[in-house]
């Protein structure tokens, strides 16, 4: 079993969401689970080979397996390309869903396709998702709004940078009602200027362990903005993280950033 621990979205080369990359493994799910509780990152990602030949990614959080983690999936691009420096573009599909996943580099920078998903039909109640988070409902811009390229998101917009700055959320009502509707959690951001914006993930029950860059939620709100984006996320937690998001009138979404090797 071969691991590589990998920093992915991170500004600079020392910092970003921490990712293990396992090959060659013989682990059964309930094992993969266990060895990811015990890795020192935010999600651990098991390459395979299906019985087709085909190069599949099963991903793991701490707490969960999940059908898809985009910095997990750039932590593999990035072996990939790693390993093979002269090819530019590589395709894999998730364990769970069978979602395609193609990848492309360029420059510094590893970007994923992905494509808007259908969400579960549900009714928001701007003045539920206040109390979720701790706040007041006047700090919320327009109404939150469900999207995924993969993985549900509520998109929660806020009036500025210090709010979200300051959000100390009832974390375990939020795992608890997004348990319930079919939701990974709330995404909340703010628009800084331009294209800019900075978000913050929340779907941990433990707060020390809130995700510095969230790729999912950049294709997902640039999926719902119908716009290329910058997303700022992890700042305050000393992990400064850059994700990219290119939205094409297509539909398509590339999430992007830097993957780079981190201390195992």
């Amino acid at each position: 079993m071969n691991t590589h621990r990998m920093l992915c979205f991170g500004r600079h080369d020392d910092n970003g969401n921490a990712a293990v990359v396992v090959e060659h493994s013989s682990l059964n799910e309930a094992e993969r689970l266990a060895f990811a509780q015990r890795q020192n990152a935010a999600a651990t990602v098991f390459v395979d080979a299906d019985a087709a030949g085909v190069t599949q990614l099963d991903y793991f959080y701490p707490h969960m397996r999940s059908p898809l983690c985009l910095h997990a999936t750039l932590a593999a691009s990035a072996v990939f390309f790693e390993r093979n420096p002269s090819i530019e573009r590589t395709r894999f599909v998730t364990s769970m869903r069978r979602q395609v996943l193609d990848v492309s580099r360029a420059g510094q920078n590893i970007f994923v396709d992905v494509s808007a998903q259908q969400c579960p039909a549900l009714n928001i109640d701007v003045a539920q998702v206040a109390r979720l988070l701790s706040t007041d409902a006047t700090h919320l811009i327009g109404l939150p709004r469900l999207a995924s390229v993969g993985s549900v998101k509520l998109l929660v917009e806020m009036s500025d940078r210090n709010l979200l700055d300051a959000l100390r959320p009832d974390l375990p009502a939020i795992v608890s009602w997004g348990k319930e509707n079919g939701v990974s959690g709330l995404y909340v951001y703010c628009h800084l200027h331009d294209d800019v914006y900075a978000g913050r993930n929340f779907n941990h029950l433990d707060p020390r362990i809130e995700d510095p860059a969230t790729g999912v939620a950049a294709g997902a709100l640039a999926s719902l903005l119908e716009r290329s984006i910058t997303l700022q996320q992890g700042d305050a937690m000393g992990q400064p993280c850059t994700l990219e998001a290119r939205f094409t009138h297509g539909g398509a979404v590339q999430v992007g950033g830097r993957a780079v090797r981190g201390s195992v």
